[in-house]
């Protein structure tokens, strides 16, 4: 009887011990970290591209004059052969023009139904304050579109893989249709695999 309970015990303790020692460790890290678990896009990468389109934008002379224009911001298209969260790349160069406080933004492209939705609800139900009701045909129309793109080419040759990272950022007057600024941030990355594993 004892002998079928040790053997119990013994293997339930395997099974502990196997349990926690595939637990990973984690631990916090900064998020200016130099990032290089892969050769594939990441933060360290994003943090390059919004600082480089931010600088170079706020120097233009398009924002020079101080008048803080409107930029409406279409989501940064992903032409790479990764899945990259090109929400991301878009919402940290917009976010840190807006810290600058020398542009605004438009949110349309955001929340549009739900500005119209909200205004349509003030002003025809009657549950709102005419008073204080806001006006259709009041919203400020962006001056700039701001779009841009991140492509990439791909190689590997041996142990050696390499990919190329091209963005580029373009502003456009939307009254001429001119491009008012246009700027790129180029990044290479490579990876070599150890001789065993991988």
């Amino acid at each position: 009887m004892k002998k079928p309970m040790i053997v119990l015990s013994i293997a339930a303790l395997s099974f502990l011990y196997a349990g926690c020692a595939t637990t990973p460790s984690v631990s916090y890290g900064s998020p200016d970290q130099v990032e290089t678990v892969t050769e594939k896009f990441g933060s360290t990468d994003l943090q390059m591209i919004a600082e480089k389109m931010v600088n170079s934008l706020l120097a233009s002379p398009v924002l020079s004059d101080g008048k803080r224009p409107v930029l409406y911001v279409h989501q940064v298209k992903n032409r790479t052969d990764e899945h990259i969260d090109t929400v991301s790349v878009t919402d940290k160069i917009k976010v840190t023009l807006l810290k600058s406080g020398k542009v605004r933004f438009s949110a349309v492209s955001e929340a549009n139904d739900e500005i119209l939705r909200q205004l349509e609800y003030q002003t025809s139900s009657g549950a709102v304050n005419p008073s204080t009701a806001k006006a259709l045909g009041k919203q400020v129309g962006a001056d700039y579109f701001l779009y841009g793109e991140l492509a990439s080419i791909r190689k590997s040759a041996g142990r050696v893989k390499d990919v190329y990272y091209k963005f580029t950022l373009n502003l456009v007057n939307i009254q001429t249709g001119l491009i008012e600024w246009a700027d790129e941030k180029e990044i290479r990355k490579q990876a070599k695999k150890p001789l065993l594993g991988w």
